[in-house]
């Protein structure tokens, strides 16, 4: 299988006209730089480092209600809203979340579960007819993260997760947690656990960068989610001097789980390259995950997203990382590759 076109290749995303080999082990065999036809453009399918899906039953419910009004536990609107719901519904929800996610091409996404066991095996139905990776990083029992991917903490100031952090290392898997989403309070507690990833850092101060220096501990932005739920917005170009972003779109019922969006968001309210803003959409999620593709490099998994470069929209186009970065969207999209498979062709 091969597909030709101009290909983002590597970390720095490089544009080289040719065609991507792809072998009978869905694993890219070779990258050919030659000319050729084609005016598609080839790029790494996105990983979303941070959602709730669970929350598809709610979209865009809960207007003008604060952040705690809307998902705090045990009473917030989400948590109310999940208790009514039977199974069925929440699975067909997420299921519908997932197959929207996959068509705009995310290839994986690392969600926050609740629900426990049961939450686990939720989204493990949801996503048992796509090819997407929906990992479960589990919240509300030690138990829940074994039948998961990891786990997923609330935040430091909700409980101490200790117990939790030990299960994750002795059980090799990866731990996150919010952490100074709403004030700056969590984020000693939560950096003390030496988390392999936190959510959100709206409000460091000084000496919580330092130690974010020092740690390299790896951060998922949600700049959408930070906005509509009026927490404010993290200081983009000071955390990535000191670590390594990803990007996530957060929670459903707030909104779509469009990388797309997320990254055209992001370029036009702060100063990051585009290209490390693509990055973020892309390989720093699936190296926090563990994923063995992010990248349109010889060996590695062929998670692709092919665009349609002639399409009225990016037409013309002079940069074709800026011009995915900023403009592209799921009408651009020409088929979503994973494995070998074109499991979402348009």
């Amino acid at each position: 299988m091969e597909r030709t076109g101009t290909i983002l290749r590597g970390r720095e995303f490089e544009p080289v006209e040719g065609r991507v080999v792809i072998d009978d082990d869905g694993r890219i065999e070779a990258i050919e730089e030659e000319s050729v036809e084609s005016d598609d453009i080839i790029l790494p399918a996105f990983v979303n480092a941070h959602t709730h899906i669970g929350d598809s039953i709610a979209k865009e419910a809960g207007s003008g209600l604060s952040l705690e009004e809307l998902v705090a536990p045990p009473d917030g609107l989400k948590h109310r809203l999940l208790r009514d719901a039977d199974r069925d519904e929440l699975v067909t929800a997420m299921e519908r979340s997932l197959r929207c996610m996959r068509d705009a091409g995310t290839a994986a996404c690392l969600d926050f579960r609740e629900g426990g066991v049961d939450g686990v095996r939720m989204i493990e139905d949801a996503a048992s007819d796509l090819a997407i990776d929906a990992l479960s990083f589990a919240r509300g029992s030690i138990d829940a993260m074994h039948a998961g991917d990891g786990f997923g903490a609330s935040g430091a100031n909700d409980d101490s997760f200790d117990r939790e952090r030990t299960a994750t290392r002795e059980a090799g898997k990866p731990f996150g947690i919010h952490a100074g989403e709403v004030d700056e309070s969590d984020i000693n507690p939560a950096l003390d656990l030496d988390p392999d990833f936190l959510v959100h850092m709206v409000h460091p101060e000084r000496v919580h960068l330092e130690r974010i220096a020092d740690s390299e501990i790896p951060i998922v932005v949600c700049p959408r989610s930070n906005l509509v739920t009026d927490v404010g917005l993290s200081p983009y170009a000071e955390l990535h001097e000191r670590t390594t972003l990803a990007l996530g779109t957060d929670n459903v019922m707030l909104n779509s789980p469009s990388m797309f969006r997320e990254m055209e968001f992001l370029a036009k309210l702060s100063a990051l390259p585009a290209a490390e803003i693509l990055r973020m959409a892309t390989i720093n999620g699936a190296e926090i995950a563990g994923l063995e593709y992010g990248l349109v490099e010889p060996g590695r998994e062929a998670r692709l997203l092919v665009l349609d470069g002639d399409s009225d929209n990016l037409a013309g186009a002079r940069d074709p990382v800026r011009a995915v970065v900023r403009r592209a969207g799921v009408d651009d999209v020409r088929e979503v590759i994973f494995g070998g498979d074109d499991e979402a062709t348009r």
